[in-house]
């Protein structure tokens, strides 16, 4: 699963990294990917990146087998990244069967897991476009505010080229309205138009709230049901995972 959206800023991180967690909660073996160059899944799991010699990058450019960490704590494990990926931009324009670089480099672990969950970068680039080739599903997380609004038909052209082409089986999972504040009437407004339009294509999951509880959590390295147990946020993202594990 690809979670994915091409505008920065909208917690698809966070959403990664939870859900992630709560699947491995579920009993699921989970592996995840962090195929953005800031390294920010990296980050959060508690790892350094500069300090890592062994990335997805090596997978990806070197074809050589993905150095998997294992994260017991969080009950997934992790393919790392760091600011090497950003090179992979380039020396990848020119590489042999390119569009397949991380399909391939992930294939001989499939049966290893229950699911793999692809972190990518907020970005249209060869990173998010061979992480979409790859994927089975993707799962786009959109705020709920007016230009990330807007921005959903660029995301859907996208998710449509790569379906007419590269991967004909790229199914989307759903939206997951994130960064909601309930007392703001913008938010109230996307949220709306979010349920009311996207809903007509994949299902539309509960909203995750704004909430500094999420940005805490990270700083200890922790997903949010480890940090704070009853914060309203695990409910849809328990949810989320329910629905992952009994539809996909």
């Amino acid at each position: 699963m690809a979670i994915f959206n091409q505008a920065g800023g909208v917690a698809k991180t966070t959403l990664a990294m939870n859900l992630g967690y709560h699947l491995g909660k579920l009993k699921q073996r989970v592996l995840m990917i962090d195929m953005d160059p800031q390294a920010s899944l990296t980050l959060f799991c508690g790892l350094e990146p500069f300090d890592l010699t062994q990335t997805i990058y090596e997978s990806l450019v070197l074809e050589q087998p993905a150095p998997i960490q294992s994260l017991s704590d969080l009950k997934f494990e992790l393919i790392p990244s760091n600011i090497n990926l950003s090179g992979a931009e380039i020396e990848l324009v020119n590489a042999d069967l390119r569009d397949f670089r991380l399909r391939d480099a992930i294939a001989p672990l499939e049966n290893q897991y229950d699911f793999i969950i692809i972190d990518c970068p907020p970005s249209l680039g060869i990173l998010s476009y061979i992480s979409l080739v790859a994927a089975t599903h993707i799962l786009v997380p959109i705020a709920t505010q007016y230009k990330a609004w807007m921005g959903t038909e660029l995301l859907l052209r996208t998710v449509k080229r790569i379906q007419g082409k590269a991967n004909k089986e790229l199914k989307l999972a759903g939206f997951v309205p994130t960064l909601f504040a309930k007392a703001n009437s913008q938010d109230c407004r996307a949220l709306n138009a979010i349920s009311e339009q996207l809903s007509l294509i994949a299902p539309i999951f509960p909203a995750l709230p704004r909430s500094t509880a999420f940005a805490d959590a990270v700083e200890e390295h922790l997903p949010l049901a480890l940090y704070q147990p009853k914060h309203p946020a695990v409910a849809p993202l328990t949810q989320l995972a329910n629905y992952c594990l009994k539809k996909l």
